[in-house]
């Protein structure tokens, strides 16, 4: 007798990775899935409805979500049958670059707002169905930058941070209740979004920075970063399909980084503790070795460099 399809909420599908994951999961021939698919601006769904075809209606539903309001996380819960969600994937996030003297704290607290708080909303919000059933699978989209540091991305890294040390902490407990907790680590990841993120901040005039920082921005910073997304970055679809592999997984893992290519990167803090080797290497190959670091970006994008993922 075929079991029952899990339900999956997505969060922030109006394009990008959650518009791929959505419609893969909704698309799966097993029809092992009921996919939930939300967005803050249903004016946005047009996209997302054409994606999904066929499985509109069937295996795949759109739905309003805003992850930064109660009422609205409430509302979408009460329209799910049951009210019963199996797996949550936090995707919701916002990207936040540029020099920290040139960025308001209203604005940093927004990119918290929805990356950090938005996610503990909705787990606050399907946990205890999920405990009373003994079951559940929380999918959280962190970011390499979870890990590591990076240059201009303070706020946003930060974010990632906090998103790591919480999920960890709680993924502990939740063991005691047959609940996984996976976080997803992908790297640069090539969407309209970023596209368009970049383009922005590069002609922003980030008030109250100095001369010095604002020329490091512009002319070492971006230019570095457009060629890390050409050189290593993935496709939407590459890390959906990987968090649909995950989310399949007898035994979900709770770390996974999505990209190979951008294993080397991340291995420089793994390798020292005190993490003065990488904050020394990131700073010399930007400031000191700028051909170096393009040659090795470019050694990266071909495979030069060995990117073996070691097990998460």
């Amino acid at each position: 007798m075929a079991s029952s399809p899990r339900t999956v909420l997505i969060s922030g599908c109006s394009s990008g990775l959650g518009l791929e994951l959505a419609v893969q999961l909704a698309r799966d021939p097993r029809q092992r899935y009921q996919v939930v698919a939300t967005m803050r601006d249903l004016g946005k769904k047009e996209a997302l409805e054409t994606a999904a075809g066929a499985t509109l209606g069937k295996t795949l539903t759109v739905a309003q979500l805003d992850v930064c309001d109660d009422t609205s996380v409430a509302q979408c819960l009460g329209h799910i049958k049951g009210g019963d969600v199996d797996v949550l994937v936090n995707n919701a996030g916002m990207g936040l670059v540029g020099p920290l003297e040139g960025l308001s704290i209203a604005t940093m607290q927004s990119v918290f707002d929805t990356n950090f708080f938005g996610a503990v909303r909705l787990v606050k919000a399907v946990l205890p169905g999920m405990k009373r059933r003994r079951q559940g699978h929380i999918v959280v989209v962190s970011s390499v930058m979870g890990l590591q540091g990076v240059m201009f991305n303070d706020v946003y890294a930060a974010s990632k941070f906090a998103l790591e040390g919480f999920f960890e902490s709680l993924a502990i407990q939740l063991v005691q209740f047959n609940i996984f907790i996976s976080l997803v680590e992908p790297g640069p990841v090539a969407t309209d979004f970023e596209g368009k993120l970049l383009a922005q901040v590069s002609t922003a005039e980030f008030p109250g920075t100095d001369p010095d920082t604002l020329g490091y921005f512009r002319d070492l910073y971006l230019p570095a970063s457009s060629q890390l997304f050409r050189s290593v970055g993935q496709s939407p679809r590459d890390v959906a399909q990987a968090i649909v592999k995950i989310i399949g997984a007898a035994r979900p893992p709770l770390r996974k980084q999505t990209n190979a290519r951008y294993v080397p990167l991340t291995a420089l803090k793994a390798l020292d503790p005190s993490g003065r080797l990488y904050v020394h290497t990131a700073h010399r190959l930007l400031f000191r070795w700028p051909r170096l670091l393009h040659f090795s970006l470019r050694c990266l994008a071909c495979g030069c460099l060995p990117s073996q993922v070691q097990p998460q």
